[in-house]
């Protein structure tokens, strides 16, 4: 990796989707760098938890990415007494021809929003593992294939709210980042204000690309370029998260891998063909914060310790 090369000092490519970003800042006012990243995580082939106090925009956000994609949606509202067929779905018996015919649950679309996900119990919560993880379901011994492309938005309530319940270690290693979208800014949330909302014009969004476009843009995401001494440096930052004192244990493997697969995204979507270390540090903390536990007894690792770890690691 050359010394001194930054974003601002490389050429690019035209971005091909910037038409996306565009039209999703029009309907979430004020946050275009949490729009990047939601982009960046769908086009690393990744799914992705958004974790916020309730009524700042986390579903209008995946209604909206679901429409501009062309992806066909379906919204799943999480309780605590929703089951696991509610996901999957069921067999039921036709008298007609004595046979049992399956009835497709919401999962089996090509983006899935997952409504409040810890508001409903553990044994719920898991009925997404395996579609997560193998795009696939099994259901009364059969399985069946998940839509291509495949994605899942959930969204998530803070756990001092009352009624939820912690996603297991095993779930949240399912979302490839973890975002945040926080209080508007005063001039976004003045217009927000003005106009009454922005839901309506969330609905009345249309595709800028077909669904079937997608998996080839993902595939100039994965051929975007990661210099040897970039990778060390990605393997670096992983082998120092496991020495550091501030976290009850480090990355694993699968983090570096999803760590990568962002930051490729990331540069695409800046219109390189290579990764920078720039685009590794922009993409860390939602990569591995939902990853990592704090030995502080705060629960999910803090913010000021994965910038401290940054810091603590030279770039090649």
């Amino acid at each position: 990796m050359m010394p001194g090369v930054t974003r601002s000092t490389l050429s690019t490519k035209p971005r091909p989707l910037d038409p996306v970003l565009a039209a999703a800042s029009r309907v979430i006012l004020g946050k275009d760098r949490e729009i990047r990243q939601a982009l960046a995580c769908l086009l690393a082939g990744g799914h992705l938890l958004i974790e916020d106090l309730p009524g700042v925009g986390k579903t209008t956000l995946a209604h909206a990415l679901a429409r501009l994609l062309g992806l066909a949606f379906s919204r799943i509202q999480f309780t605590s007494d929703l089951l696991p067929a509610d996901i999957t779905g069921v067999s039921i018996y036709e008298r007609q021809t004595g046979e049992f015919r399956f009835l497709p649950g919401p999962v089996f679309a090509q983006m899935v929003l997952a409504d409040e996900i810890n508001r409903a119990t553990p044994k719920t919560q898991s009925a997404l593992l395996e579609a997560m993880e193998e795009r696939q379901v099994t259901v009364e011994g059969e399985t069946r294939q998940l839509p291509e492309p495949f994605f899942v938005i959930a969204t998530q309530n803070p756990s001092y709210q009352i009624g939820t319940f912690p996603l297991p270690e095993s779930q949240l290693d399912r979302f490839l980042m973890r975002i945040e979208l926080g209080y508007p800014e005063r001039g976004a949330e003045r217009a927000l204000l003005a106009a009454g909302g922005q839901r309506a014009l969330a609905d009345q969004l249309t595709p800028v690309i077909e669904a079937s476009d997608l998996p080839t843009l993902q595939r100039e995401v994965t051929a975007v370029h990661a210099a040897e001494p970039l990778i060390d440096y990605v393997q670096a930052l992983i082998e120092a998260s496991r020495r550091d004192p501030a976290f009850q244990h480090g990355l694993s493997p699968r983090a570096g891998l999803a760590l990568l697969a962002a930051s490729r995204a990331g540069a695409w979507l800046d219109g390189r063909d290579m990764v920078l270390p720039d685009d590794v540090q922009e993409m860390l903390p939602f990569v591995a914060r939902h990853r990592l536990r704090s030995t502080q007894g705060t629960g999910m690792a803090r913010a000021e310790d994965i910038a401290a770890l940054i810091r603590a690691v030279p770039i090649p």
